[in-house]
């Protein structure tokens, strides 16, 4: 459904560690990037520091192979020093095989990795 996302940084060098950084344990690692236009890409998602608004309040989920993969992903981001916005596990209120991770991005949006468990009913 969705093509591409674009997030608006304040600092794109602490932004692009910070996703090389989480990204890197669900597969992902860093495309491209271009430092006279500002912008770091992983595939569909990017983000720029390119003189517009930066983006606040979002949620963004990326998607985990497994539960190990969130793991590791919340993990990568506690050791390099980023925020805790919830520790890995089961979110029932979701469904029942709803395994997610959340951290903080240095904007302070909420990015999840997650894993959909359907062998749990």
């Amino acid at each position: 459904m969705i093509d591409h996302v674009t997030l608006r940084v304040s600092d794109l060098e602490a932004s692009t560690r910070f996703y090389s950084t989480v990204l890197a344990p669900l597969g992902h690692e860093l495309d491209w990037e271009n430092a006279e236009w500002k912008w770091a890409m992983w595939g569909d998602f990017s983000i720029a520091a390119d003189g517009r608004p930066v983006t606040h309040d979002v949620h963004i989920a990326f998607a985990a192979r497994s539960r190990a993969e969130v793991d590791a992903f919340h993990r990568a981001g506690i050791d390099a020093g980023y925020r805790d916005h919830g520790a890995p596990g089961l979110r029932p209120q979701y469904h029942a095989g709803y395994y997610g991770a959340f951290l903080l991005d240095p904007d302070g949006n909420n990015v999840e990795a997650v894993f959909h468990d359907r062998s749990i009913a």
